[in-house]
């Protein structure tokens, strides 16, 4: 009796320990996947046969023919990552063998008892077992259609035999561990529906679970089944189980790829519009020598003698030159913008660091009314083309931003060489530095 009790509350304990692991959110890889996203619990219903031969030990057990009977089984699982799931399984059936095989006394097999048969009568096995995705087959849908999987846990079990033939064999009603260890395929109908088809061995701890009590301790069955397996959860989300990493990922990739090549057709396009607006802003429409950025009266009259500002000068427009003297001091502040000088990669705007000395050359200017030769450089990385548009826009860059602080435009010439004048080799890095420049010539 108190056998018994004890076996109720292990069984208790075991159902237990299962309902608690079911009940548990996982704090593993799972919780990067939304529980709305997916379905995660299922129960399957499945049916085959019965057997004592298995693909371990073949027909090595205390009967050597096997017969086969129908058994029957489900179970509730809850899938905690893609790849790994906890189950509780139920199964119950008859296992049935002929030709019982005594143990061998001497060198060689034992004698076979032709008209021996033993009939085990599986009441119920419970079991709790991890279920392990080993593999993923879909690479281009993220719901695969194809798992293969293997199973493996602990159970106990209630089960009677009887024998015929033998002496002293079969027993009644007895309860006793096994361990279950399968493998299966699941082909995904629906969402919602799988079809499981299934072989599982189980090794039973009793060596008199056959009846028959031979010494071996081989007594096992398998059990391979067909059944259907059905996902509980929202409508119209997939199970877990199913989900394909592999797929996903490279859903995700293409998604990456598409919106890096719009973001650099976007880049390509707005550059295209700062080189368009940039030509306007740094063009001379009415050829009076003021960009059209500054250029505050455009449409001048050719030859008109205008101000820095665009506007024609007021008073007499012979224009009286004196004799212009470069000083060393003169030659100091332009050299040291041409040192300062740095422009954004790529492109004709003037970086913010280089203003202050700039703005010394703009003052220089105003005050001695000297003339100014801008020549634009680059190295020869990129084509010839685009070279000689960027040390052009470069050089006028330059003369846009000193008129705009006062400078005569007549009196600034810019001009772009491109890569065709090198004071260095294009070979090495800093060769290749040297050669993108805005040359000042003062006179």
């Amino acid at each position: 009796m108190n056998s018994k009790i004890t076996k109720s509350a292990m069984i208790l304990s075991l159902v237990g320990l299962s309902s608690g692991l079911f009940a548990q959110d996982s704090t593993s890889a799972a919780d990067r996947f939304s529980k709305k996203d997916f379905r995660t619990w299922s129960i399957g219903l499945h049916g085959g046969m019965l057997t004592p031969h298995t693909v371990f030990r073949g027909k090595n057990n205390d009967f050597s023919t096997p017969t086969e009977n129908w058994g029957y089984g489900g179970y509730i699982k809850k899938q905690i990552i893609p790849s790994f799931g906890i189950q509780a399984d139920f199964l119950a059936g008859n296992v049935e063998g002929l030709r019982a095989t005594t143990p061998s006394t001497t060198a060689g097999t034992g004698t076979e008892l032709a008209d021996s048969r033993f009939k085990s009568h599986v009441e119920w096995a419970a079991s709790v077992s991890g279920n392990f995705t080993i593999a993923n087959l879909s690479m281009n849908q993220k719901r695969s259609v194809l798992s293969p999987y293997v199973t493996g846990g602990i159970g106990y079990m209630s089960s009677n035999a009887e024998t015929t033939g033998i002496v002293g064999g079969g027993k009644g009603y007895t309860e006793d561990w096994f361990v279950p260890i399968g493998a299966g395929l699941k082909f995904g109908l629906t969402k919602a529906v799988n079809l499981d088809l299934g072989y599982t061995v189980n090794f039973v701890k009793d060596d008199n679970f056959d009846g028959y009590v031979s010494g071996n301790r081989n007594d096992n069955f398998s059990y391979a089944h067909a059944g259907i397996e059905i996902a509980l959860g929202k409508k119209g989300t997939s199970q877990l189980a199913n989900y394909s990493a592999v797929a996903a990922l490279r859903e995700a990739s293409a998604a990456e790829s598409a919106e890096l090549r719009r973001a650099l057709s976007t880049a390509e396009q707005n550059a295209a519009r700062d080189r368009e607006a940039l030509m306007q802003e740094l063009g001379d429409d009415d050829n009076d020598g003021v960009a059209n950025k500054f250029d505050k009266c455009a449409g001048t009259t050719a030859g008109t003698v205008v101000d820095g500002s665009g506007c024609p000068l007021k008073g007499p427009t012979t224009v009286v030159r004196e004799r212009v003297i470069v000083t060393e001091a003169d030659r100091k502040v332009v050299n040291e913008a041409i040192k300062n000088l740095e422009f954004e990669l790529g492109k004709a705007t003037i970086a913010s660091k280089s203003y202050s000395t700039l703005d010394r050359v703009a003052a220089l200017l105003v005050e001695k009314n000297f003339s100014l030769k801008l020549a634009g450089h680059t190295d020869n990385t990129g084509s010839m083309a685009l070279n000689l548009r960027l040390s052009k826009d470069r050089a006028e860059a330059v003369k846009a931003y000193l008129v705009s602080k006062g400078a005569n435009a007549s009196r600034i010439e810019a001009t772009g060489y491109g890569p065709n004048q090198p004071i260095a080799s294009n070979a090495t890095a800093e060769g290749r530095q040297q050669n993108r420049r805005v040359e000042f010539s003062l006179f």
